[in-house]
Formats: C-alpha cells, sequence, structure tokens
C-alpha cells in the first residue's frame, strides 16, 4: 500500500459554489457530479477528480491568456502535488 493511502485527500471545496457556463463549478471546477460522489470515492478516485480539475484550471488559464491567475492557482491553494 502507497503512504499515500493511507490518509484521505481533503475536499477541494473552495466556497465558491456556482457553475460557469460549463457546468464546473467556479471554485474548484470539479463538476456537479463530482462533487456529489465525493465522500463515496475512494483515494485514487479522487486523485482522478483532483487532476482533472488541475487539468480544467490549466485550460481556463490559457484560454483567458494568463499563465498564472493569483490566488487561483489549483495546485498551491489546495497543496497538492501534482
Amino acid at each position: 500500500m502507497d503512504q499515500q493511502e493511507l490518509f484521505p485527500l481533503k475536499n477541494p471545496c473552495v466556497g465558491v459554489c456556482k457553475a460557469n457556463d460549463k457546468g464546473y463549478c467556479q471554485g474548484c471546477l470539479r463538476s456537479r457530479q463530482e462533487r456529489q460522489v465525493w465522500q463515496a470515492l475512494n483515494n485514487p478516485q479522487k486523485r482522478h477528480v483532483l487532476r482533472l480539475c488541475f487539468q480544467r484550471r490549466k485550460k481556463l488559464n490559457t484560454l483567458s491568456g494568463l499563465q498564472k491567475t493569483k490566488n487561483l492557482d489549483f495546485s498551491e491553494q489546495l497543496d497538492f502535488d501534482f
């Protein structure tokens, strides 16, 4: 068992619970389904969702012409190492 598996992953919610035009939360960039099932997911599934959120944030920043958005960089905000 990997040491990462021993500790539950922190919920990525940042308290900005409003859907964007694509249906993702503007705060954490999870889909509605990803938010609803978060507690039932195991650590590998949660890490997968977090990777998807990180990719969505990266794409969003690229599309808006920003390299890094102050105070919204997902990996720094949540202290996750991707």
